[in-house]
């Protein structure tokens, strides 16, 4: 369940209370005269020691009520709850909020509530939480100690102490409500619920999380996805520093951590992270009030040196550029300004800059184009008024600018004035450099996330078709032996088997064998230990480099030596023997992977070599990959500076590399025993890439590649072929974010009737938004198939789609469908409906529906034959609803 009945909660009609009481003090009494004070409908106490509550009738339990309340609020004793809920969902209540603490799985409470609810599907949010508001609605079903403001912001919580917080520190600020959510112990409405409810909902316009951990990975990144397509979704998670992080054998396990896999996973769902509460609040005014930055080049305005030295420090510190001034700026600020002016950025000028030098200097910036964003501050001087500069920024910002604008008049007495004046014009203003600095790179941040969600990939430049069956045999080996660490060998048979090149590799069970070996090379070689029981073979000097073939023999009994000293428990299963690889050019990354408890498979970039974990230097991604989301995983590291190629040392290859990370990406969700993996070093230089060492850890499961993803692969089981009546075939596949181009191709080649029959509207192209948000689908909750040429996905001709978009309890879905007409007559409509509606009755979909024209009646005489339902609108003149129960 996702957001079924959650409008009775947050638009309730009635409510009852139970647990109600006049004690002073009580939980029961702060409840019941927050909802009397406020809410409009019904409200009806309930507490069977009492026949009057607050002037009102008492009622002993819910079946003695006159009417049956939408929302019910308990606060009542642990075991008294589900027997509560039951009584409650038997009289038809769609939702509680139980504030009761103590109900956990360790006294069966928690399940004995769940599977009261369930037979009705009655909601329930909480136990253990402060309640909810809804301002706009005179709700108050908590015991906070007042009503917020009504306004946009959606504010959802895990701790009803920092809901509480959150409610004083706004109120002086005026800052409103659409809702407040105490979520407590998320026993059935959990994050992901409320990021679908509150992304339909037209009351709130941001959507703030406190976090502490989330439940259901997957519908978690489906909604946060959805969610923050329409509104900005901003979170504050806690707990970045886990005491008990755990150990790990291998270096991604090391690396990983689980707050970086929290980033990754906000970062891919197109949310902004921040780390405070007041971090949290100025986004949400800056996101509100200011124009997006096209970039992250900051200029900063100032009429104090000291200020803009703080603010220059800040940018670098989050990460930014202190851009110069072009020579034309200089010139232009010349003329406008005093001699002794900074001539550089930050643009200082002076403490007895006037309203009329800030208009100069500031029309100079704005139409600056190496500039995205410009910063405005003032500190108080006793020679010009900081209002007058103010107003001047006011009456810049009203004239169309075309860049970010913010600003910060430091100090507090002389400032308020000033303030108050840009929050009244919805400019962002902050208290110090450093705060208005970070805002900017927030908004950078964001933006950035936003065009991930957005951003066409390129296509991939080959079909990729790797030998999954060969790189299982490996897997299965161990498994069977009981070994839970491939060897080195059979790590790099699973790696070639992805078309991740690596070097060759010879096992010796003996000193001599590898001498044996040795002989038949006549370069330098590299000589390993094998054992299972060493994960870091450096570590007991179980590696040599440079090692002359003729002394291979020799070097290996050294090393069995040096092992039994100092590793008698461990057993040597051999040597691996190989060619010393020499990249005059080459830099050492490490690429893997580690499966979270929580998200699943996560996919590591870094800085590699011995020394990886001192210099901690990477980056997190989820898969699915593609070449995008692998150039965007290494562009996040101060390693990929390195590979960008500085004096005489060439740019390494770096399409090779975003492959390797594709290909990884595809080996973790195809071969799911896979725990972790280590390729480390994998070398890299202007040739290509090759890795030296890996390392892959195993473990028995019953569980799917894509079913321990948080964010579900392509689909691969659903391609087919179509024959054609001249015999020719074609591919019917799921749709990929690189199918954007051919789609609006395909758009091209519509008729005007098509187009009217498909969109309902006159359109002469289909743009670049909307082709991104056709292709770029979660395809946990919307599936797209089109009909194409045979060939490398995203690069084949489209010729017909067929779309079912899931609500998200599954219960309906909507479909549409576009066929070329250059196809009509050979029955591809029906194939792909009938392809279609299989698609939904597997998934569980209890209704498949649709709007057609009345005047498209080919479409509607197919939906006749397939067994819809037909029913014109009411609400829509000329659009006829069809509909088909898929589950009875």
């Amino acid at each position: 369940m996702t957001i079924r009945n959650l409008d009775a909660a947050f638009k309730p009609s009635s409510v009852a209370l139970i647990g109600a009481s006049e004690k002073l003090g009580s939980v029961g009494r702060a409840l019941a005269e927050n909802l009397i004070k406020d809410f409009e409908g019904p409200v009806y106490l309930l507490n069977p020691e009492y026949g009057q509550l607050f002037g009102l009738d008492g009622y002993p339990e819910p079946g003695a009520l006159p009417e049956v309340p939408d929302l019910a609020i308990i606060a009542t004793p642990p075991q008294s709850v589900p027997e509560l809920i039951a009584k409650l969902a038997k009289v038809g209540t769609r939702a509680a909020c139980v504030i009761t603490a103590g109900i956990d799985e360790g006294n069966g409470l928690r399940q004995a509530m769940l599977e009261a609810a369930r037979p009705q599907l009655m909601r329930i949010i909480g136990p253990n939480c402060l309640g909810l508001q809804v301002p706009g609605r005179g709700l108050n079903a908590s015991f906070a100690p007042f009503m917020p403001k009504n306004g946009s912001l959606a504010f959802i919580a895990q701790s009803g102490a920092m809901i509480t917080a959150v409610l004083d520190w706004a109120q002086p600020r005026n800052i409103g409500f659409s809702c407040t959510v105490s979520m407590g112990d998320m026993t059935d409405v959990d994050f992901g619920d409320m990021l679908d409810y509150l992304a339909n909902d037209r009351d709130t316009s941001a959507i703030l999380l406190y976090m502490e951990h989330i439940t259901h990975a997957r519908k978690f990144m489906s909604a946060a996805r959805a969610a923050s397509r329409s509104k900005p979704v901003i979170v504050v998670k806690v707990g970045r520093f886990e005491a008990g992080a755990r150990a790990a054998a291998s270096h991604t396990g090391a690396l990983a951590g689980i707050d970086g896999v929290y980033d990754a996973a906000f970062r891919r769902a197109g949310m902004l992270r921040v780390l405070t509460l007041e971090e949290l609040f100025d986004a949400v005014e800056t996101l509100a009030s200011a124009r997006y930055p096209s970039g992250e080049k900051l200029a900063i305005l100032t009429n104090g040196g000291g200020i803009g030295v703080m603010a220059i420090d800040a940018l670098v510190a989050d990460g930014g550029q202190a851009v110069a001034l072009s020579q034309q700026s200089i010139d232009s600020l010349d003329k406008v300004l005093p001699s002794i002016w900074s001539r550089a950025n930050p643009v200082d000028i002076l403490g007895d800059a006037t309203a009329d030098r800030y208009r100069s200097a500031l029309n100079v910036l704005l139409d600056d184009d190496d500039f995205d964003g410009v910063l405005v501050m003032n500190c108080p001087t006793a020679l010009a008024g900081s209002e007058d500069a103010a107003n001047v920024v006011i009456e810049q910002a009203h004239q169309q600018v075309k860049k970010t604008l913010l600003t910060c008049w430091v100090g507090e007495q002389s400032a308020q004035c000033s303030r108050s004046k840009f929050r009244e014009h919805r400019i962002p203003t902050y208290d110090s450099p450093e705060d208005a600095v970070h805002a900017f790179t927030q908004m950078v941040d964001y933006r950035r996330n936003q065009q991930s969600l957005r951003e066409t990939p390129p296509s991939m430049p080959e079909l990729f078709l790797p030998d999954t069956a060969s790189a299982a045999v490996q897997i299965d080996n161990a498994l069977d032996r009981e070994r839970e660490w491939l060897t080195e060998f059979e790590s790099k048979c699973v790696l070639q088997a992805y078309g991740i090149p690596t070097v060759t590799t010879h096992i010796a069970t003996t000193p001599q064998a590898v001498a044996d070996i040795a002989r038949g090379y006549d370069s330098l070689l590299v000589i390993k230990i094998v054992s299972a029981q060493i994960p870091h073979k450096s570590d007991v000097g179980g590696v040599c480099l440079d090692v002359d073939p003729r002394f291979a023999g020799e070097v290996a009994k050294a090393m069995l030596q040096r092992l039994r000293t100092s590793r008698p428990d461990a057993i040597l299963e051999g040597f691996s023997v190989q060619a010393m690889v020499r990249k005059p050019f080459g830099r050492e990354l490490l690429v893997g992977m580690v499966n979270d408890r929580q998200f699943g498979p996560v996919i590591l970039f870094g800085q590699g070599g011995t020394a990886a974990e001192l210099v901690n230097d990477k980056s997190l991604a989820l898969p699915p990959l593609n070449l995008k989301l692998a150039r965007e995983l290494i562009s996040r590291t101060q390693v990929s500076k390195l590979l960008r190629g500085y004096r005489n040392m060439p740019a390494a290859n770096m399409h090779e590399l975003e492959m390797v990370l594709v290909r990884l990406s595809q080996l973790v969700i195809d071969l799911p025993a896979i725990e972790e993996l280590d390729i480390n070093p994998l070398l890299v230089d202007d040739s290509g890439v090759v890795a030296l060492d890996a390392r892959i850890k195993v473990l028995e499961t019953e569980l799917t590649g894509a079913d321990r993803l948080c964010i579900r692969p392509y689909p691969k089981q659903l391609e087919e072929s179509v024959r054609l009546n001249d015999g020719s075939e074609l591919m019917l596949r799921p749709i990929v974010p690189e199918d954007e181009t051919e789609l609006r191709e395909a758009f091209g080649r519509l008729t005007e009737e098509e187009v009217r029959f498909r969109f309902f509207t006159p359109m002469k192209f289909l743009n670049h938004i909307n082709a991104a948000r056709f292709t770029q689908i979660d395809y946990d909750r919307q599936m797209a198939l089109v009909l194409t040429e045979h060939g490398v996905r995203g690069k084949t001709k489209i010729f017909a789609v067929v779309r079912l978009v899931e609500d998200p309890d599954r219960a309906r879905a909507e479909f549409a469908i576009v066929v070329d007409h250059t196809l009509a007559g050979q029955g591809l409509g029906t194939h792909l409906m009938k392809r279609i509606l299989t698609y939904g009755r597997e998934r569980g979909i209890g209704e498949v529906f649709g709007d057609v024209l009345w005047d498209n009646q080919r479409m509607l005489a197919l939906c006749k034959e397939l067994g819809f339902v037909s029913v014109r609108s009411s609400e829509s003149p000329g659009v006829v609803r069809v509909s088909k129960k898929l589950i009875l």
